[in-house]
């Protein structure tokens, strides 16, 4: 087997790390070629070409695509992640010379987004305008991958702890109850008291199986002698949900800072309905031993000091008498 060390730092080149995603994204030569701008014997090349600097099969080919084997995998994953820096340093650079202050790449779940995540982000373009923030939407088994390879800088979300890991560095910022939502004009928006019994009648629009979220509801189901609903939707997308809650009338389990702010657009209604039960903190994921980027820092401090101001102004509603639920 030839020197691992001097291939990865010497003979892989940037066209032979773009390859290896590219087939690791498509499974297949040909779409990986027409991806790329190259013939699909191009791409064969090229791939033998650098199974010859390991001394190993990267690929599996066969009539339905390709797939990678276990070295293979290794191998892309080190590309993803030298492509995520060549690509972060390339936007700093560029920031810089158009007189930018930075970029920096966020993902980020639903029940951090409106509440939180918008609040930092007008912190951080009152500090610094041209500062370039990205958002990707989606939930931690789909967020968490991209972070560790350095296709994202954050993560901005829920802490669920069956994902806490020795590579990463979690800080809390505020506790986040849930509540049941509906459309506006539903039956039970005006409701002084609805029931679970009543609400275990309808549609619902639910979290993934794996969240926590998901598992407290089905408990408060339980907790009152029924069985959850079997007419479900599961998704971990806003528009996904509000679409069921407006299309189906569906209820709807939110974050209570995520429901308080459609609300206030007119989009949902906040049932008058308890919902005890505790859940992870809302709170950021970082690499450990991954120095964040100066844009990266600046909306971390923005977001401790918009989670701060949301936890007063929750505080301030409890205190006058306007219940949180």
């Amino acid at each position: 087997m030839p020197d691992i060390d001097r291939v990865l730092r010497s003979n892989l080149k940037l066209r032979h790390l773009q390859l290896l995603v590219a087939l690791d994204e498509f499974r297949h030569l040909g779409r990986a070629a027409e991806f790329l701008s190259v013939t699909q014997p191009a791409v064969s090349k090229t791939l033998v070409e650098i199974e010859r600097m390991f001394d190993l099969e990267l690929f599996l080919r066969s009539t339905r695509g390709t797939e990678p084997t276990a070295y293979g995998s290794a191998v892309v994953r080190f590309a993803r992640s030298v492509l995520a820096d060549y690509g972060r340093t390339r936007d700093e650079i560029a920031a810089v010379a158009s007189g930018a202050a930075g970029r920096t790449s966020v993902g980020a779940m639903v029940v951090a987004t409106p509440s939180l995540l918008m609040r930092a982000v007008a912190l951080l373009k009152a500090q610094s305008t041209q500062t370039t923030v990205m958002i990707e939407e989606g939930d931690l088994t789909r967020l968490l991958p991209r972070l560790r390879v350095g296709e994202l800088d954050l993560f901005v979300g829920r802490l669920e702890p069956g994902y806490a890991a020795p590579d990463l560095k979690t800080e809390a910022l505020y506790a986040e109850p849930m509540c049941v939502v509906v459309q506006p004009d539903h039956a039970l928006a005006c409701a002084a008291r609805p029931s679970w019994r009543e609400l275990v009648q309808l549609p619902w629009v639910v979290p993934p199986p794996w969240a926590s979220s998901r598992m407290k509801l089905e408990q408060m189901f339980y907790k009152h002698r029924l069985v959850p609903p079997a007419d479900i939707v599961e998704t971990a997308s806003f528009l996904v949900t509000l679409s069921c809650i407006r299309e189906r009338s569906a209820a709807g389990f939110l974050a209570l800072g995520v429901a308080r702010h459609f609300e206030g657009e007119g989009l949902v209604k906040v049932l008058r309905l308890p919902v005890p039960i505790e859940l992870p903190p809302v709170g950021m994921i970082t690499m450990q031993g991954r120095k964040p980027s100066p844009a990266t820092d600046q909306l971390m401090q923005c977001l401790r000091i918009a989670a701060a101001k949301r936890t007063v102004e929750s505080s301030t509603r409890g205190k006058n008498g306007r219940p949180l639920v």
